[in-house]
């Protein structure tokens, strides 16, 4: 086992530099350093603790004071269903749940200890020596939309070396400042927006709610990074298109030095009318709560809308068929991606067979999630295997590729693809469209011909179903299994 290591080196330097902003409620490093170090120094032996996930300063303190004191936290969403967060609670048995002073917590967390966070405890004296790479860090439940959620045990080294990739990539420093307004329960927000900026000895802004105003306000303000989901950056391009050229909005966007978007594919519309009003473009990264952070379009590289980049730095990547062998270039050449590096999980908590399925004989974690190589390495995601694969007339067709096509078509404000059942076909492909003008919604031949013109005949929509909006969760990611006919 390697030496232990600081997860937050400059959480020992006493600084006066700023370190967290939520409105107008902030923590230098010294005083992060003390609230967090003072509770991390109560916590003890303690087995393991949940943390009530609001967008709060509460919430950085008593997730780095867990990871200070080697105690395994589990962010909690606050705004979960009973259910879940009942099934959470009984897998994970936390022994204990931080949370801000005040906060109603809901009965299933109600039966345990509480700790209050206190963001102005302190001094904290020396902090604790921390445990090696190998120790569990967090536990982050996935979505659960095959079954009850999995918690994923992260480790410190993914952690780290996930974060470090990034800073390679991105050229992130302790000069940039990031703002953004994610929630904080899952590996996006968290470990991305909140643990990255303090790994780095930077700083983070955090809006509580997006708002396009609240981001040109950041941006003008200094912030140097914008990390966001699909759905806030089409509010952007929205605001961007909807306002004449040179707005405030558009001129803080063109001062900043790097726009992130993940946890779902972002429209090239989006990435082209953006682009045009700013003159800067938003690049993508490509991660999963198991393996967290795996590709991304490099800063010093070529941005290229509609993909995902190239594997980070320690991450191993290959595409492969259904019989598990490699997958050449190019458009039609769809496989899944298997990853593995130091930036896995180490097991689905009390799940050894679901733990054991996810891995290849030879240590490649599965993604299910299906894509293509550009032959200069680029990774374009295609969707899910298990809901984005169409098999249709012989051809393997990723949803995703069809969903960039018909975003563009005119007419559609927005673009969902399924595969159905057909006697012929094997699988058609159905196109669920949210019409710019519900009276005169695009019709089937017209976005058939928009996609055979683009892509190949054979990827054309054989069927339309009109919506008024489609089933998205908080990360903007379309819910294809709510898409019935």
């Amino acid at each position: 086992m390697n030496a232990p290591t600081a997860l937050f080196p400059a959480l020992a330097e006493n600084s006066s530099r700023p370190a967290l902003q939520f409105g107008d409620r902030s923590l230098s490093y010294a005083e992060l350093a003390a609230a967090a170090g003072s509770l991390a120094a109560t916590l003890g032996t303690v087995r393991r603790v949940a943390v009530w996930a609001t967008p709060t300063p509460e919430t950085a303190v008593g997730v780095v004071a867990a990871l200070l004191a080697g105690v395994p936290a589990v962010p909690v969403n606050p705004r979960i269903g009973g259910r879940e967060l009942a099934h959470i609670v009984a897998d994970s048995a936390p022994s204990l749940v931080l949370a801000a002073e005040g906060d109603e917590l809901p009965s299933a967390l109600n039966g345990l200890p509480r700790t209050d966070i206190d963001t102005a405890a302190g001094p904290a004296g020396a902090l604790p020596a921390e445990p090696g790479p190998d120790h569990p860090a967090l536990i982050v439940y996935t979505s659960g939309t095959t079954g009850p959620p999995k918690g994923a045990v992260l480790p410190r080294r993914a952690l780290t070396s996930t974060l470090d990739a990034l800073r390679d990539a991105w050229g992130w420093d302790a000069d940039d400042v990031l703002v953004h307004a994610l929630p904080l329960f899952h590996v996006h927000g968290l470990i991305l927006g909140i643990l990255g900026p303090l790994r780095r000895g930077g700083s983070v802004r955090h809006l509580g709610r997006f708002s396009t105003e609240g981001v040109a306000r950041e941006l003008s303000a200094g912030a140097t990074m914008l990390f966001g989901v699909p759905t806030m950056y089409h509010r952007i391009a929205e605001a961007l298109s909807a306002g004449p050229g040179d707005t405030p909005l558009a001129e803080a966007l063109s001062g900043a030095r790097l726009l992130v978007s993940g946890s779902a594919a972002l429209p090239v519309r989006d990435h082209e009318r953006i682009a045009a009003a700013t003159g800067r473009t938003v690049i993508e990264r490509y991660g999963m709560t198991e393996t967290l952070m795996n590709t991304s379009v490099r800063a010093d590289g070529q941005s290229r809308a509609g993909t995902v980049g190239v594997p980070l730095r320690g991450v191993g990547l290959r595409i492969v068929d259904e019989e598990g062998a490699p997958v050449g270039a190019g458009p039609d050449a769809v496989g899944e991606i298997q990853v593995r590096g130091p930036n896995l999980f180490t097991e689905y908590l009390n799940r050894p067979e679901a733990t054991a399925e996810a891995f290849t004989e030879d240590g490649w974690f599965r993604t299910g999630d299906m894509a293509v190589r550009d032959a200069d390495g680029y990774v374009r995601i295609v969707g899910r295997k298990a809901t984005d694969l169409i098999k249709s007339g012989g051809y393997k067709i990723g949803a995703g590729e069809i969903e960039n096509a018909l975003m563009d078509c005119p007419g559609v404000r927005d673009a969902a693809v399924t595969g159905e059942p057909d006697a012929d076909l094997g699988e058609r492909i159905v196109a669920w469209i949210v019409p710019s003008d519900a009276r005169n919604p695009p019709t089937i031949e017209e976005l058939a011909d928009h996609v055979a013109s683009q892509l190949a005949p054979h990827k054309r929509p054989r069927t339309v179903r009109y919506l008024s909006e489609l089933p998205r969760n908080e990360l903007g990611k379309i819910m294809k299994r709510a898409l019935q006919p």
